[in-house]
């Protein structure tokens, strides 16, 4: 967290999911403000430039969608959404629009909250700390520096690709990687088409890096959309 209180705003026209949201994140210490309206969170992003974005994908007036790309024109402000919206493409649509996150209605409070620590506490990063820092988990190590993955302090062996998969999902901790994310940035923009690849090394992965490969508690998948990699 900053030492002053995040702002955040709500673009949501839901009265009984603002006025939760509303009381829930003001009783953890966050300023909130809120939109009913795309075209009211717009302007509300620009005055009050906020920490973090929460963003329900149909509005009234303009759609989620369009309100994302709106805002990345000119920033790079962490965005949630949070959206009754369950259809594969269109979480996948928003992700590659600029959104960080996607969260299904109905969603946990705990969850959300996690996500808004973990998408605040990136966003506070300069850009180029990742390059040297050690990032922990309970059991993960990665040591950008030197290049060394380790678990419980044994250090891992990664193949080239193994190792470029895993610093682009802990570069994004947090944040839900698309197929084609993933891919673009790993292999390149002539692999959008062979999501097979990423499979075959996410599981290698996994078997690598996870006490339990079936049962992943770091390296998540996000079904029909892409993977997440939960540090904290």
């Amino acid at each position: 967290m900053a030492k002053t209180d995040p702002t955040l705003i709500v673009i949501e026209d839901d009265p009984s999911i603002q006025r939760f949201l509303r009381t829930s994140l003001t009783a953890q210490g966050f300023n909130l403000f809120s939109a009913t309206t795309g075209k009211q969170g717009l302007t509300e992003a620009g005055i009050r430039k906020p920490d973090l974005v929460i963003l329900d994908l149909g509005l009234p007036d303009i759609d989620g969608i369009e309100v994302i790309k709106a805002i990345r024109r000119w920033s790079a402000v962490p965005i949630i959404v949070l959206s009754a919206r369950d259809n594969e493409q269109q979480k996948i649509d928003a992700l590659d629009s600029g959104a960080n996150d996607y969260l299904t209605k109905p969603f946990g409070f705990g969850e959300l909250l996690a996500r808004i620590r973990v998408a605040l506490r990136n966003s506070l990063r300069p850009a180029n700390q990742l390059e040297a820092e050690i990032v922990i988990n309970d059991r993960l190590k990665v040591d950008f520096l030197n290049r060394i993955v380790s678990i419980d302090n044994s250090e891992i062996h990664l193949t080239p690709i193994q190792y470029r998969l895993l610093s682009v999902l802990v570069k994004n901790a947090g944040k839900v990687m698309t197929h084609q994310q993933i891919l673009n940035q790993v292999w390149g923009p002539s692999y959008q088409e062979n999501a097979h690849y990423l499979r075959i090394y996410m599981s290698q992965l996994r078997q690598k890096l996870e006490a339990d490969p079936a049962r992943p508690v770091f390296l998540l998948t996000e079904s029909g959309v892409g993977y997440r990699l939960k540090l904290w």
